[in-house]
């Protein structure tokens, strides 16, 4: 049930598109109110007809009500080596093809785009703590970037919950990566040494490297976007990316009608190389 005027839902749909990209079709707007539940109890207000007065003039001690907004409906939904079968193909092909092209620096960078809360990005750096021998004498880095900041904070604590952790790991990774606390599961320190978190927009005016990746994760993400926002997504995840390096998308998700800047990997499903990767060796990264 949708409570408050459509005027109200309009304008909550657009401050999320606003600040996200992120598009409220009308099929998700039934979770509007459940989202915000916890601003209404805050607030002392039952709707988001309430809610949208209070935009307007924020009251004393919410200098960015806005932002709270988006933060509570942004799905933040993961868990760790989600879409295994998917995942699976990094170890068994993806990270071997890059560490043969990469065989002379010796260094991967890695970019996990709307990581949440931050399993998307341990479980890539469990990968090579598992390998260590393999990956011995690398550099690996290893960024995850949200547009949630409530998000990259609970990701650089590294601290999950029972739950939480028992979403996607065996028990022997439990006790190898993780110390129990009072507070809950902790990532440990091996695991933690070569990642990092910071906030971004996927549409913001730069990618968040100083150079562009070898592999993007962009999983679950534009599903979110209209087709034209979608695009523009692309667009830049194509600046992020190395002319030989990859991208990730996730298990329903596709670059076919989408974009040209990408094309599907050769027997490789949810991976994609950009179209620069067709390009003479010359104008790509010396392996």
């Amino acid at each position: 049930m949708i409570e408050g005027s459509e005027a109200s839902h309009q304008i909550i749909a657009d401050l999320l598109e606003a600040r996200t990209g992120q598009h409220l079709t009308e099929s998700r707007r039934w979770r509007v109110n459940s989202a915000l539940a916890g601003i209404f109890r805050a607030h002392g207000i039952s709707n988001v007809d309430q809610l949208v007065c209070l935009l307007a003039s924020p009251p004393a001690g919410s200098p960015d009500l806005a932002q709270e907004v988006v933060e509570a409906l942004l799905n933040n939904e993961t868990y760790f080596f989600r879409d295994k079968p998917t995942f699976d193909q990094l170890p068994a092909e993806i990270l071997p093809e890059l560490a043969h092209r990469r065989r002379d620096g010796r260094r991967l960078s890695i970019w996990s785009a709307g990581c949440s809360t931050g399993q998307e990005v341990y479980s890539l750096a469990m990968l090579f703590t598992e390998q260590a021998e393999r990956w011995q004498g690398w550099t690996i880095d290893i960024l995850g970037t949200d547009v949630s900041h409530r998000a990259i904070e609970a990701a650089r604590s590294g601290l999950y919950s029972p739950f939480e952790v028992q979403r996607g790991l065996g028990v022997a990774q439990m006790l190898r990566h993780f110390d129990e606390t009072p507070r809950g599961w902790q990532v440990r320190g091996d695991v933690r040494a070569m990642v990092r978190f910071q906030q971004h927009n996927l549409l913001g005016p730069a990618h968040p490297g100083r150079l562009p990746f070898d592999l993007v994760l962009c999983r679950n993400v534009l599903l979110y976007f209209d087709r034209a926002t979608r695009r523009d997504a692309f667009d830049r995840l194509a600046g992020a990316v190395m002319g030989d390096g990859f991208l990730m998308l996730g298990a329903g998700e596709t670059v076919v009608g989408q974009t040209e800047r990408f094309v599907p990997a050769a027997r490789r499903a949810s991976f994609f190389e950009p179209v620069a990767a067709l390009a003479p060796a010359a104008l790509r990264r010396s392996a």
